[in-house]
Order: structure tokens, then sequence, then C-alpha cells
């Protein structure tokens, strides 16, 4: 049976605007940021070829990471935090 989705998940959530400079107008729910967020690095080929765990952020993806040049897929849920509001 599968499990049911969080709702607190499923909130939608109003955006940053560096984040939505990056994944287009909130409010979006932390999937739907999460899909469009890999949409947009798939599509301006930022993830590091010798490493696919991380991510090689363009100027519109450093200012939603805090400024870094290069982080892992892990931090970025951290990163993407900051950028919500309730």
């Amino acid at each position: 049976m599968p499990r049911a989705a969080n709702p607190a998940f499923m909130k939608p959530h109003d955006l940053s605007p560096e984040l939505e400079a990056v994944v287009g107008k909130g409010p979006l729910s932390r999937p739907q940021i999460t899909s469009k967020l890999w949409e947009y690095i798939r599509a301006h080929n930022l993830q590091n070829p010798k490493n696919k765990r991380n991510i090689m952020a363009d100027d519109k993806l450093k200012a939603v990471f805090g400024g870094k040049g290069e982080i892992t897929m892990f931090e970025m849920a951290g990163f993407v935090s900051q950028h919500l509001k309730s």
C-alpha cells in the first residue's frame, strides 16, 4: 500500500525572488520546487560531469545557493528552505 503524502510537505509556499528566477512564480510545494530545480539544472547542463551528485551553480543558482559555486544535491534542500515563505 503506498504511503500517504505528508500534507505539510505538499503545502504551497511563497518563494523568494531569487528562487522564482529559477523555478517560476509561486506558490509551489516542495516537490514542485525540487522538480523544477532539476529541470533547470538539466536544461542548463549544470551537473558536474565528473561527479553527477554535484551541481555547478550559474549566476541564478548562486543567488539561491548562498553564493556557492558548487554544492551537492543533498545540500540543495537546505538552501531552498531559506527561500521559502510560509
